[in-house]
């Protein structure tokens, strides 16, 4: 492993990575820059970041800087499966100083043949609920740090608060979007039942009959209601 990068790099590192957590960047690319920086600012052989799938219960692989397809696709560990499952369950960091001697690592095939011996786990915690871990592997054995432990756990309170984020904003656009759809068909269904002489009832069953009838969702069809009134009004 070589030598952390002295103190003014570190800050440039996390200032990198604090700016781009700011800004409007997908999170996607967000992860990528993570792995890239923390490789760099550790001196690792391989990063890599993963998420858990809440669903499936699995610790996938969200990003990594290795070029390595055999790493990359390894299969994805259970919940509370080999050290990342540890971490998760611990929410405290966890250093190895040889995986392929360690009895809880899974995969030591992969770390053999991709020459990985020493591994820092650290957990990606928001509000005390693990989401994730983040790996730092050397090539040779080492013995992390105090420091080298600090840094990376600042790093990945900084991954959390970002993936925490985006998963809040997307969960505020699909409520804004329910919500819209629902104005939209109430709408529509007014327009039918004062066009048509419909009770309420009736011109909801309406739209739902077409909407199942021609595969279109209830915010299509109340979209074509209200585009059609508006256009009758426009020629009378």
């Amino acid at each position: 492993m070589t030598k952390v990068m002295p103190f003014e790099e570190q800050i440039s590192a996390l200032t990198k990575i604090s700016k781009a957590i700011a800004s409007d960047v997908y999170l996607e690319d967000i992860l990528r820059l993570v792995v890239t920086v923390v490789a760099e600012l550790m001196g690792s052989n391989i990063c890599s970041l993963m998420l858990l799938d809440e669903k499936k219960k699995e610790l996938v692989i969200r990003a990594t800087q290795s070029t390595s397809d055999e790493y990359n696709k390894k299969p994805h560990l259970k919940a509370g499966e080999g050290i990342a499952g540890r971490v998760m369950q611990m929410n405290k960091p966890l250093a190895v100083l040889d995986v392929t001697k360690e009895k809880e690592y899974k995969h030591k095939d992969i770390a053999k043949k991709e020459g990985l011996c020493s591994l820092l786990c650290v957990p990606l915690a928001v509000k005390g609920k693990v989401i994730g871990v983040i790996n730092c592997y050397t090539s040779k054995s080492h013995e992390f740090s105090e420091t080298e432990i600090n840094i990376l756990t600042s790093v990945a309170h900084q991954a959390a608060v970002a993936i925490e984020n985006t998963e809040l904003l997307v969960k505020t656009k699909v409520i804004q979007e329910e919500l819209e759809a629902r104005k939209k068909i109430e709408r529509a269904k007014g327009i039918l039942m004062k066009d048509e002489k419909l009770d309420e009832a009736e011109a909801y069953q309406k739209m739902r009959k077409y909407s199942m009838d021609n595969r279109k969702t209830m915010r299509e069809v109340a979209d074509a209601i209200i585009l059609a009134s508006d256009m009758r009004k426009l020629k009378a």
